[in-house]
This record gives structure tokens, C-alpha cells and sequence, in this order.
């Protein structure tokens, strides 16, 4: 049957990412994914057919080929019949379904010989993508330099920490705005980069989707499929095995959607996840006799997945309980029993003083050395009393390891965070001037409508030419003048209307940011706010404004409220975050009497909800939520409103009484292990010192130049990438109308809309597949001027390849290994001889005709060459193997000891991680010592 993707089975596929597989062949195919089989190195790859990195192998005319009887054809010509290759020549013809192991008679030498040579400079530009390949894949940054974030040291270590483990099993508890979801994008992206993971599904509620994609999208250049019943169903009958989630390998929908539906939740069961995400884990609800349905389908996907990060800042706020629930998802085997667990917590407790003392320089009592000598030899914690600051980091470090839920739970707070800016509220009551009654009427039916308290179909009518609120905002844009101002309100409909009014009545620049906007539509608006002279104020609605962040402004204007203190402090979260330089205004402007002054005070007065941060934010709308909407829907007769009255009075009890109850169960100890500054210290440094390099900058500007796409300068390290002429179409996402990009960090934090180009950007790795799948510079021919003595050279350059195994991380010890080896015309290796730098600036191409008709160079000489530069080039990746086998062995030794020692003292080791890590050193061992060098590229030169 024809496939319409141009996919048939039996054709013959290299891959780009992965060269060193040799030639696959295709097996299978439908409309969303294509399986290949790669003879050479025994591996079998499934790519969605929409982005599938693979070049086709087609042989040309002078070419050998084997059938599959091991029978020898030269190539005359070539045909396509049914989709696939024919090859004739010898009076017969071979079909590519029929071709026998081809992997060996597709050659860069084949290449030269038939005089299809490169330039130098091209030649140059593969060697140079080979080693800025292999550098980026053994750095110890590789995944966390992409990021469009700050350098945010804790977020650094929690993703350094979790990444590193195998198949990690973690709950990601930070307070609100210190960034979970960057810390779990991170660690996402680094195992996705990596080759860990290749199969991840996310779950969130519904109202976070968006914010989800725009940052997974736009600050990890993460491409997640969002799915829904609509998207399933449009994939049913198309998809392997009649399973939609098998049709993407990222996948992020809401929970509530799983939940739900008794078919969609079994196919994603069966589907296979590497990694599961789950957001504001604490909505997932459990108890000794009662499950929710949400609970109860992340039960179960928890239990097939191989790795699991539940993302919420309350896990304790809920109660113990809640929080064990949490817990026994991440692993059952351990937290079988919900009174053994309250036990071990008082046990943390004693060890976290100790920690702290240890910390603060304090004196230990008897009773703490006591505890101390009975976990450690007494020599140990003697050394630390008499003042050895070693020997005291040590024992802290080893304290932290070996107690606590440190291992499956990181929790960093704002009490011990030092960059968080003040929030000031400014309450502003207005009067109407004309008409007050009208007015409080109006005001009234609008908090109606924005609080769905009354259902309607007629449209909502706005009166803000006189609205109080309205002269207002214009009186205060004046005062504030050039600074920016985010005003934050419920819907599109008033955003707009509020954009008509302003512009019309003000000679002022007004953003709008909502829903109905195209990502693209938001990235402008968001960046013409961002500009100094852009837009002064945007107007953004609820919905709109999730997943971005303005820390730039510094006065955010709440034109209304919403119910939830969740909702009203994820408003607060697009200017309070870390990161903002300045104190941040709160502007809520209010008439008096109405229900939105109602509001503002129970928020104000109750929670203190503008200038403190809430925790348990979902706890206080549980308990107080139906009262609160009683006050809005039975007005009270009297001033004050007892009512309310007695309302704010008892929330305040319960704030002050939540929040001295936090304060009094501060974990230390767990505070402590979610963030150790030595280790993130120097991961800030690594990535600050990669930002500074311009490698980077100066490899593509090469890149382009060669592939003809223009370079035009916006900013310093900016520029807007285009291509020269209709028919340049190397670069995929490059699109023809250009694409603007950056390598500056802090450019790209301040516009969103502009690409930020670093060693993790689709469009690096795209770049370096590129050059070396398509053969650029494989083959090359080169006059070398100005030598004293006349001669010829031979440079190749080998890879040293292992193969690829899914989910074993083998790049931080052998990655793809560059050999430069050059030799003269007697075989000698001259390597150190003819540097780098000399052959780029002084080698020029040639005319190759005269070297290829001297038949004694060609089937002598230089076959001679090639002999003795493929002998240095075994002894060198030798010396490398043995290299790459004694790191991953002291590596792996090291990591392996210390998680044995670990699990006689922490339950918290889980045995399969062990287990895994001695399986994976196996792989490892096996993958290293097998690893084969490849003949990537070659270059001839004559010595003139």
C-alpha cells in the first residue's frame, strides 16, 4: 500500500543524530511513526514521522554493491520503482529490498577517489563540528546551559542532584515562586539530552496547561503534544496499536482529563512512560479510606513509570496524612505504613538541631555527642569538637545523606532565601462623584459576572469612560511615568475594553496579553512591553498572564480579584519572583461599599494576602470559601457587616495559626539537603563561563557563511538570521521570513520572542546533524603553500563511536571521541607537525584531476596512507576506551559504595536504584570496550 509520507519498508535510512548506528533499514511505517533497523550495531529506533532525523542512502553510479547472496554489481545507473532504489549494472539489477550488507562499501575514500572532494574550508568546518560535538556532550552542563532562566543556584542543584540519579523517584516541594516547574524542566531537559529518557507524560490541572507549554516552549525549547478527548479521538485510528499516546513521545494533559475517562486512562497506561510528571501533587487527594479518581489514575501510572517528579508547595500544609499520600506514590515499598512514617519524623527532628548546631558554629551538648558517637566512630566527632572545620563539613554532609527524606523530597523556602523584593499594598477606595448608587449597582453585577455568582447569556456591559476606577489608573500612569505597570483583570472582554477607553482618553502606549492571542501575538506584546520606550501598561487577563514573567516591572495594578487566594497569588507571582531587583506596588483600587471592598478586606485583613506570601492558600479557600461566597450573596443591612466581620476575624486566627505551625515544623534538615551552595556554586560558575564564551557565536557565524544565510546585527551578540535566496532551505527552523536570536542570557530573559542560541538549542543540535549527516567536508582536497620541502599529506579524521543503548547515559565517559591523525607520503604520523591553524589559514582548494589520473598514488601510495593513519588511529582509541572504562569504573564504584553505605542508614535508597547502577556499569563496561573507530572524513594535501 503507497505510503503517502514516502516512507515504504525495505528502503535504506542513516540516522542524523546517530551516524554511528550504520545504515538502517525501514521495517515498518504508518502515518505517525517509522521504525528502522540498523544491522551494524543490532539497535531498532521508532521516529514520529513528522520529525524523523533521517537521511536516505542512496548509492551513486560507480558505486559497489552486494545482494543479499554476497554477489557483487557495479553500479551503471539508478531507478526508483515502488518507492524504492534499483541499482543496474552488469547485464542485471538490484533492488534496494535485496541488498546485502551495504555498510561497508559506503565510504568517505569511495568518495574521494571518485573525485567528489570538498573544499578545505569545508573539510575545516566538520572537523571543528566534530570536536564542538564531542566537548558539548561530555561537559558536565550539557542540558542545563539552554535554559531561558537565571542562574538560580538552588533551582541549579535540585536539577543537577535529581538528574544525575537513575530513574528519579522525587517530590519537588518549593515554596511558591522559588520554581519547581523550572527545576523539573531542567531536569527534563537534561535527561531527554542525555538519551536517558526519551518518553515523557505530564499532568496538570486544567487551568495550568497553557502556562505549562509556553514553559516548557519557551524557555526549554520543549515541544510537549497537548492532549486532550478531541486529540485522541482524531488519533484512534491512526495510531500504533490504536493508541494515541503512542502517536507523540511528549505528552502533557490535564488530570482531570485522565481521570475522567476510563479508556484514555488505560491507553496511557499502556503506553510506557521514561518519566511522570505530576503538578499541585497536592490536589491529588487520599485517605485511608478514600481515594479520588485523580489520586487513583496517578497511583497507577506512578507504578509503570520509571521515573516519577510530583511537583507542590504545600506537602505538609494538608496534614500528614496528605503528605503520606504523596510519599507512597513515589515508593510503596517504603511507605507502606502511615504510623511508622509519623514515628521517623520526631527521629528527623533530633538530627536537624544537631545539623543546625553544627551549621551556626554552636556547641554540642553531651546528649548530641552521645547521638553522634552512636552513628559515628568516636575519633570522628572528637576531631569535630576540637574545632577540624573539615572534618565538621564532612559530618554535616554525611548527616544530611544519611537521614531525612532528603532522597525523595527537596524543599527550599523563602525564609531562607535572601533575594526576595518587599510587597507593598496600596489600597485605594474610590467614591463615584455622580450617581453612587448606579455605580455600587454596576460594580456590583460586574463582581457578579467575574465571579460567576449569577449565570447569564447577554454580553457584559462596561462603563469605564466614567468609571472611577478608570480616572484613576490614568491619574496614577501619570505619576508613575515611565515606569511599567502590569494591570491583571478577569477577562479578554474587559482587557479590551479597558485597552479601547485608555487610548482613546490617554496619549498612552497600551499592550494587551489574553487567550485569544497567538503564542506569536503574545511574544510581541510581551516584548514591546518589555522595550524602554514599548507599551507603559499591560493589560493582561487571568488566563492570559500564566507562564510568563514580567520582573522587569515593578507595579502590578489588580483591577479586580479573584476568590482564591491560589489564583490571586499566582497574579502576584508574575512580578514577586526570584529574580525581580525592586520592591513591587500593589495597586487595588476599589469602590467603597462594594463587593470587591469586601473582598479586599478579607484578603488584606484576614490573610494579609498582598504583602506576605500564603501558604495553604488551597486550606484557607477549603475551610472559608462557601462562607466567603455567602457574604457576597446575602448583603448584609448594617455597616459594618457582621458577617464579614466575623469572617476576617476568624481567617486571621487561622493564618497566624497555620503559618506559627509552619514556622515550629521548618524542616532544617530537609532545608539543608535541598540546597547545598558549594555544589551549586560551581555549576553557576560552569554555565556563567560557557554564556561568556563566544565558541559559539563564532562556529555558526562560519556555519552560515557557508550555507548562505545572512547574519544582520540587531544587538550586541543578537542578530536576525535569514535566508539569502529562495533556494537556501539547509535550516529547517529557519524559517524564510528569518528568525531573530541571541547568545547574551540576560538579552534573552528580557525578549521572549527572540531565540536563545546555546549548546542545548534544537537548532545547534540540528546544525551539527547536519554537517555531518549530509557528508559536507568528507572528502577534500588541499595545496598547502610556502612549505620548505615539496611532499604529500594525509589527514583523517576518525571517530571513535560506541553504540547507542536507550536510557544508558554513556556520553559523560566516551562520548563520539574526535582522532585527528595526519601522516606524509611514507606513512609516518606528522600529527603534531601540521597544527590545526595551519592547515585552515594556509591550505587552498585545488584542481583534484591531475592527483586522480596518477593511477600509482591513487592504488598504491595513498591506500598506504590511509593503512598506516587507521593503525595510529586503533593504538589512540585503544588508549581512549581505556580512559573512558577506568572514569566510568571509579565513577560508578564511587556512586555505588556510597549509595550501599547510604542504605544501611537511610530507608530511603531504594534497592532497584542499586540495582540499576550495577546493571548500568555492566552496559557501560560492554558499550565502552566494544566501541569502533569509524573513518569519518579525509583530506589530501600536496605540499607545494
Amino acid at each position: 500500500m503507497k505510503n503517502t509520507n514516502g516512507f515504504y519498508p525495505n528502503q535504506r535510512y542513516t540516522s542524523k543524530g546517530e551516524p554511528e548506528l550504520g545504515i538502517g533499514i525501514l521495517t515498518e511505517s504508518n502515518n505517525r511513526q517509522v521504525k528502522i533497523y540498523f544491522p551494524l550495531s543490532n539497535e531498532t529506533r521508532m521516529y514520529a514521522m513528522e520529525s524523523a532525523p533521517l537521511r536516505r542512502v542512496v548509492f551513486k553510479a560507480g558505486d559497489t554493491i552486494e545482494d543479499v547472496n554476497k554477489q557483487a554489481m557495479l553500479i551503471e545507473r539508478v531507478g526508483m520503482e515502488s518507492g524504492l532504489y534499483t541499482y543496474y549494472g552488469n547485464d542485471k539489477k538490484i533492488s534496494e529490498a535485496d541488498l546485502g550488507d551495504v555498510s561497508i562499501n559506503y565510504g568517505v575514500d569511495d568518495r574521494f577517489f571518485m573525485g567528489d572532494v570538498d573544499t578545505p574550508q569545508a573539510f575545516a568546518l566538520r572537523r571543528e563540528t566534530l570536536q564542538h560535538e564531542y566537548e558539548r556532550k561530555i561537559s558536565p552542563v550539557h542540558g542545563f546551559v539552554g535554559g531561558r532562566i537565571d542562574l538560580i543556584p538552588h533551582q541549579l542543584y535540585i536539577a543537577h542532584e535529581v538528574s544525575s540519579r537513575y530513574a528519579p523517584r522525587v517530590l519537588l516541594s518549593d515554596q511558591v515562586g522559588l520554581g519547581k516547574t523550572i527545576e523539573a524542566c531542567l531536569i527534563i531537559q537534561r535527561l531527554l539530552l542525555s538519551g536517558r529518557i526519551s518518553r515523557v507524560l505530564i499532568l496538570v490541572p486544567d487551568s495550568l496547561i497553557h502556562q505549562w507549554f509556553v514553559e516548557l516552549l519557551r524557555k526549554f525549547n520543549m515541544w510537549f503534544h497537548i492532549f486532550d478527548e478531541a486529540r485522541s479521538a482524531s488519533l484512534d485510528d491512526s495510531s500504533p496499536d490504536g493508541n494515541p499516546f503512542l502517536a507523540n513521545q511528549l505528552i502533557l494533559c490535564s488530570t482531570e482529563f485522565l481521570a475522567a475517562s476510563e479508556k484514555r486512562s488505560s491507553q496511557a497506561l499502556t503506553a510506557g512512560w521514561d518519566m511522570l510528571v505530576v503538578d499541585e501533587a497536592h490536589h491529588l487527594e487520599w485517605s485511608g479510606d478514600k481515594v479520588s479518581p485523580e489520586y487513583a489514575v496517578v497511583e497507577l501510572l506512578s507504578k509503570v513509570a520509571k521515573g516519577l517528579l510530583l511537583l507542590t508547595a504545600t506537602p505538609e500544609q494538608l496534614g500528614e496524612e496528605s503528605h503520606f499520600a504523596r510519599l507512597r506514590l513515589l515508593d510503596p515499598n517504603r511507605y507502606t505504613s502511615y504510623e511508622d512514617f509519623i514515628n521517623e519524623t520526631s527521629d528527623h527532628k533530633t538530627i536537624a538541631n544537631i545539623v543546625e548546631k553544627l551549621h551556626l558554629g554552636k556547641n554540642l551538648n553531651s546528649k548530641d555527642i552521645k547521638i553522634l558517637e552512636s552513628i559515628f566512630m568516636k575519633e570522628r566527632i572528637q576531631a569535630v569538637i576540637k574545632g577540624a572545620e573539615m572534618a565538621k563539613d564532612n559530618l554535616i554532609e554525611d548527616l544530611l545523606d544519611q537521614h531525612g527524606p532528603g532522597r525523595v523530597l527537596f524543599r527550599n523556602t523563602r525564609s531562607a532565601m535572601t533575594d526576595f523584593p518587599k510587597r507593598k499594598a496600596h489600597l485605594i477606595p474610590l467614591k463615584a462623584k455622580k450617581d453612587p448608587s448606579l455605580w455600587l449597582q454596576r460594580l456590583t453585577d460586574e463582581f457578579a459576572r467575574d465571579m460567576n455568582l449569577e449565570e447569564t447569556s447577554e454580553e457584559q456591559e462596561f462603563w469605564f469612560k466614567e468609571d472611577p476606577r478608570v480616572q484613576w489608573l490614568l491619574d496614577t500612569l501619570k505619576k508613575i511615568y515611565q515606569a511599567k505597570a502590569l494591570l491583571i483583570c478577569k477577562s479578554k472582554e474587559k482587557v479590551l475594553a479597558l485597552e479601547k477607553v485608555l487610548t482613546q482618553r490617554a496619549n498612552l502606549k497600551v499592550g494587551v496579553f489574553h487567550e485569544d492571542l497567538t503564542i506569536v501575538q503574545r511574544d510581541r506584546n510581551a516584548a514591546w512591553f518589555a522595550e524602554s520606550d514599548g507599551a507603559q501598561i499591560l493589560l493582561c487577563s487571568e488566563i492570559g498572564s500564566e507562564g510568563r514573567n514580567f520582573q522587569f516591572a515593578h507595579h502590578l495594578i489588580l483591577f479586580d480579584l479573584p476568590l482564591h487566594p491560589e489564583l490571586l497569588e499566582q497574579r502576584l507571582g508574575r512580578l514577586d519572583r526570584i529574580g525581580q531587583t525592586e520592591d513591587i506596588h500593589i495597586h487595588i483600587p476599589y469602590l467603597l461599599q462594594s463587593p470587591q471592598h469586601k473582598l479586599v478586606r478579607w484578603f488584606h485583613e484576614g490573610l494579609n494576602a498582598f504583602e506576605k506570601n500564603i501558604e495553604g492558600g488551597y486550606k484557607v479557600y477549603q475551610l472559608f470559601g462557601e462562607r466567603l461566597q455567602d457574604v457576597f450573596n446575602s448583603p448584609s443591612a448594617t455597616d459594618p457587616d457582621p458577617q464579614l466581620e466575623a469572617l476576617i476575624a476568624e481567617t486571621s486566627i487561622f493564618q497566624k495559626e497555620l503559618q506559627k505551625s509552619l514556622a515550629e515544623d521548618r524542616d532544617r534538615l530537609l532545608e539543608m539537603n535541598s540546597f547545598r551552595p558549594a555544589i551549586a556554586e560551581k555549576i553557576v560558575e560552569q554555565i556563567q563561563k560557557e554564556d561568556r564564551d563566544d565558541t559559539l557565536e563564532t562556529y555558526f557565524t562560519k556555519v552560515f557563511e557557508y550555507f548562505n544565510v545572512e547574519m544582520e546585527d540587531l544587538a550586541a551578540r543578537t542578530y536576525f538570521l535569514h535566508p539569502a535566496s529562495e533556494i537556501t532551505e539547509i535550516f529547517p527552523s529557519i524559517p524564510p521570513k528569518g528568525i531573530s536570536v541571541t547568545f547574551s542570557r540576560n538579552y534573552a530573559l528580557r525578549r521572549e520572542e527572540v531565540s536563545f542560541l546555546t549548546w542545548d538549542h534544537p537548532l545547534t543540535t540540528e546544525c551539527i546533524d547536519m554537517m555531518l549527516s549530509s557528508g559536507t567536508g568528507s572528502a577534500s582536497f588541499g595545496i598547502l603553500h610556502n612549505a620548505k620541502t615539496p611532499g604529500l599529506l594525509l589527514e583523517i579524521l576518525f571517530v571513535l563511536e560506541t553504540s547507542r543503548q536507550q536510557g544508558v547515559y554513556i556520553d559523560r565517559f566516551l562520548p563520539n571521541t574526535p582522532l585527528r591523525i595526519v601522516v606524509d607520503l611514507h606513512g609516518n604520523e606528522v600529527t603534531d607537525s601540521y597544527s590545526v591553524e595551519t592547515f585552515d589559514k594556509n591550505l587552498t582548494p585545488g584542481p583534484i584531476e591531475p592527483l586522480l589520473d596518477n593511477e600509482t598514488l591513487i592504488e598504491t601510495i595513498l591506500p598506504k596512507m590511509i593503512a598506516a593513519a587507521t593503525k595510529v588511529a586503533a593504538e589512540q582509541s585503544s588508549k581512549e576506551i581505556a580512559k573512558g572504562l577506568q572514569t566510568m569504573n571509579l565513577t560508578l564504584n564511587h556512586e555505588i559504595d556510597r549509595l550501599k553505605t547510604l542504605q544501611t542508614k537511610n530507608k530511603n535508597i531504594r534497592p532497584e536504584e542499586i540495582e540499576s547502577a550495577l546493571e548500568e556499569q555492566t552496559t557501560l563496561a560492554s558499550l565502552i570496550k566494544n566501541a569502533r573507530v569509524r573513518m569519518d572524513a579525509m583530506q589530501v594535501i600536496i605540499i607545494e
